[in-house]
Order: C-alpha cells, then sequence, then structure tokens
C-alpha cells in the first residue's frame, strides 16, 4: 500500500490531520460546552432565579406554610426549564418541582451556597450530576423579606440537555467545518505529494532512457530547492555524458585524420620506392627522408595517446629527483631552438641566473615544456618571435614560452585545456589530436604547478608553468 513515494508523501500530509483535526474538533466542543454553554446556562438560571425571588414578595406565605410553598412551586416551577426549590433561611427544603426531591422536603437540603445567597451573593455551581448523568447548573438566590432581611432562598437547577437543542445545531456545524477542513487538508496533501513526486518520477524515466541508450535531454529545474538540486546534478550529469559524447566523436575524427594522412603518404612513397624509385638514388633517399618524418610523426601520436591512456587509469606517476633548473633548461630548449630558427622565427632567450633546485620528474616536465613549445613553433608564422623565459619569485619557479602567433580569444582560453579541442575558425589548433596542452597541463599540476595562458587575437600566446620550490 505504502510502496509508491506518492502514497506515502499523501499519507504524511493527511496523516497529521486525521489526528489533529478530531482533536480540534473535541477540544472546540468542550470550550463550547464549558466555556460557553455552562455559563450561558448559569446566567439564564440567576436571571431566572431572581425573578422567582421578586414574585415571592407579592406571596410572603410560601415561607411560613409548606402547603403554600408547595403551591407556589407548582404555579411557577412549569414556567422554566428547570427545577425549583424552595429553602428556609436556615436551609430546611420548603417545596421541589422536581419528584426525586421529594422525601427532601422538611429536611436540611446540606446545599453549601446557602450562606453565600443568605450573605447576598448570587451563587453558581456547576457541576456533573451522576443520577442525571449530565452537567448540572445550581443557581442559589436569596429572596427579600421584611426589614430587608432574607425570607428564604430561591434554588434553580438546570441541566445542558435544556438546553442541547440549540446547541445540536452547533455542533453539526463544527462536524460540517471541521469535515470540509479535512477534505481540503486531504487535497493540498495530494497536490503537494505530486508536486513532488512528479519531477523525482519524471527524473528516473530519463535515467533509465539513459541507461537504454536514449537520447541525452535535459530536464526544467522546478519544484522545491531539493527537487531542483536533484534536476540540477541530472542535468549536469546530461552535460558532461554529451561533451565525454563530443570528445569522443573528435577522438575518432581526429585519429581518422592524423593517422590517414602520414598513412597515405607512406602508402605512396612504398609505391614509389617498389616500382623503382630506388634507381635514382636521390629520390630514393628523398622517399626513405619522408617515410621517416611520417614515422616519426606516427611515433608522436603514439605518444599523445599512451599519455591519454595514463591520464584515464588515474592520478599520473612521477620520479621526482632534484632538478637544478640552471643546468637542466639549456639541453632541453637546444632542439626547439634549431626547429625555430629552420622555421624562420626569431629565437630569444632569458634565464636569470642562479635558477633554484625543484623536485621534480625531469623526463615529464621534458615533455610539459616540449609540448608548449612544439605549439608556439608550429603556430608562429615564418618571420615571427618565440621568447622563452625562466625565473623565479618567493616559493615559485617559473617558466614562460611566448610566441608572435594569432592567439587565442578569451572564450577560449579555459577550453584549450580540454581533450580533443580544436579552435573551430582555424585561428589556432587546426591540427593535431588536441592533446598536447591537455597534457602539459596534467603534467604541471602532477608536480603541484599550474599552468597559465594569458594571449588575445592577433596579440600572441604566454604560456607560463609555476613550479613549487617545495616538494607537494
Amino acid at each position: 500500500m505504502l510502496s509508491t513515494l506518492r502514497a506515502r508523501l499523501i499519507v504524511s500530509h493527511v496523516l497529521p490531520l486525521l489526528i489533529i483535526i478530531p482533536l480540534v474538533g473535541l477540544a472546540l466542543v468542550y470550550v463550547l460546552e464549558t466555556r460557553v454553554l455552562l455559563p450561558s446556562l448559569a446566567r439564564q438560571l440567576t436571571a431566572q432565579a431572581v425573578l422567582v425571588a421578586e414574585l415571592t414578595r407579592a406571596h410572603p406565605e410560601v415561607w411560613q406554610d409548606p402547603a403554600a410553598a408547595a403551591g407556589f412551586v407548582d404555579r411557577t416551577g412549569s414556567l422554566f426549564p428547570g427545577q425549583l426549590m424552595l429553602l428556609s433561611p436556615d436551609g430546611v427544603v420548603l417545596a421541589s418541582s422536581d419528584p426525586a426531591a421529594a422525601g427532601l422536603v422538611g429536611r436540611s437540603s446540606g446545599l453549601s451556597g446557602v450562606q453565600n445567597a443568605l450573605a447576598g451573593q448570587q451563587y453558581s455551581e456547576i457541576h456533573y450530576n451522576q443520577d442525571q448523568r449530565a452537567e448540572v447548573a445550581d443557581v442559589l438566590v436569596a429572596a427579600p423579606g421584611p426589614a430587608g432581611a432574607p425570607a428564604g432562598i430561591v434554588r434553580l437547577t438546570g441541566t445542558t440537555a435544556n438546553v442541547w437543542d440549540r446547541f445540536l445545531l452547533l455542533r453539526y456545524l463544527i462536524a460540517e467545518v471541521l469535515v470540509a477542513g479535512l477534505a481540503v487538508g486531504a487535497g493540498l496533501g495530494l497536490a503537494l505529494a505530486v508536486t513532488i513526486e512528479r519531477p523525482i518520477e519524471r527524473v528516473t524515466a530519463a535515467v533509465h532512457h539513459l541507461a537504454g541508450g536514449g537520447q541525452l535531454t535535459a530536464l526544467p529545474e522546478t519544484g522545491p530547492v531539493e527537487t531542483r538540486l536533484l534536476l540540477r546534478a541530472f542535468n549536469t550529469l546530461v552535460e558532461r555524458l554529451s561533451q565525454l559524447e563530443e570528445a569522443r566523436r573528435q577522438l575518432l575524427g581526429n585519429l581518422v585524420h592524423e593517422l590517414g594522412r602520414p598513412l597515405g603518404a607512406l602508402g605512396a612513397a612504398s609505391h614509389a620506392l617498389l616500382n623503382g624509385a630506388l634507381e635514382d638514388p636521390v629520390l630514393g633517399r628523398e622517399l626513405l627522408a619522408g617515410i621517416a618524418g611520417e614515422v616519426q610523426r606516427l611515433d608522436r601520436l603514439l605518444d599523445d595517446l599512451a599519455e591519454l591512456h595514463d591520464r584515464v587509469l588515474g592520478p599520473l606517476e612521477l620520479d621526482r629527483q632534484p632538478l637544478a633548473l640552471g643546468q637542466w633548461l639549456p639541453p632541453v630548449l637546444a632542439t626547439w631552438r634549431e626547429a625555430a630558427r629552420q622555421k624562420g622565427l626569431s629565437w630569444q632567450l632569458a634565464i636569470e641566473p642562479g635558477l633554484p633546485t625543484v623536485s621534480a620528474d625531469a623526463d615529464r616536465l621534458a615533455q610539459a615544456v616540449g609540448n608548449l613549445l612544439s605549439n608556439a613553433v608550429k603556430y608562429t608564422p615564418p618571420g615571427g618571435r618565440l621568447c622563452v623565459e625562466a625565473g623565479s619569485d618567493p616559493g615559485w619557479a617559473w617558466l614562460r614560452v611566448s610566441d608572435s602567433g594569432p592567439g587565442i580569444p578569451p572564450e577560449e582560453q579555459e577550453r584549450i585545456f580540454d581533450p580533443f579541442y580544436r579552435n573551430p575558425h582555424g585561428r589556432r589548433f587546426p591540427q593535431g589530436m588536441g592533446l598536447g596542452l591537455t597534457i602539459a597541463r596534467d603534467l604541471v599540476a602532477a608536480h603541484g604547478g599550474r599552468l597559465e595562458v594569458a594571449s588575445g587575437p592577433g596579440q600572441g600566446s604566454c604560456f607560463t608553468i609555476h613550479l613549487p620550490l617545495t616538494s607537494s
């Protein structure tokens, strides 16, 4: 019965109403009976008792003659809904309209309010009568006699049954209001349950849809804060999966492109060699040199893929050793200096003397620097400038590679570190796997450092590696 979230939410909303509303109804009825009905009955009986006391002024004999008292009670008692009783000043019952009190005539009533009434107070008391099984209101009022002394006491007794008919309609009205409130509360509980459950149901259905290979579709973020957070998390997952799917497609496209070009060149060169190109020594050497160059490019591609594989498997493992940057850096830069000069680039070097020693993996760090220099050489047009600087700040060593290439727009400066990203407009990164900067950033981060970029369209690019001087 309560196996669904909707059923449990409905019960959680309606169950308190089922408990609270009846309790409120009972409390309301109790308050009306004890704070409104019975006090009203007591006030009514008091007014009637005062009226009876005034009537006895015209019949003073009722206080001396029991027969006269009985006749007065018979004539007057039928005019009031309660029971009428006449008492002498000393509390003896003279007459009563209640047949059950006939045996008390001529005997002391034993009522506790007699003295209060004789003192001039209008005494009233509400108590439960076991015989009548109802709440009873007793009122005692002193009747005036000669010279202002009390001639006797008038007692009127009434029960809630006397006014129950008037209150019964009010009880029905209260019951109807409570039932209506319960129905409205149940309706609101159902609406709230549906409002909470429906977004969760949509998320569940969307997750099953994704698991079944369905289309990646974001959901509207509606409902309470917690539900919106759940929907936002799902939409973030959808966005991430979409990015991974796009990355997968880019990877396949890049692989086809990057493998197809050198394989085509290798095939053409092999075909030429097989068809007599070896007979011309100069042409044969040119073809073999071309084959060697294409194999070298394929080897770099495999290195990039191997780095991507390591990145997917988990954190990079480094062989950290004390590394004197001033001695390590020149041999690393020598190869790229020649590559820059062969392309017609101006090579500038500015290394501060006394570079500090850092804890680093020399090969991994050289790979990160090589990726930055490779991009700088590749994307700076002939006649441009390439500058390498190195220095230190308190707590950090830094290495900066800047070029006069086409630059990177601000909106792309974060995306260039994503795997397989290539500029869609061809200004920069039009070729390659799009892994060089990703690998460089991860290698620097593995050393506890950071890789920053500063660039702008037409202003060239500047990549700075920051390395901590203490092992992280």
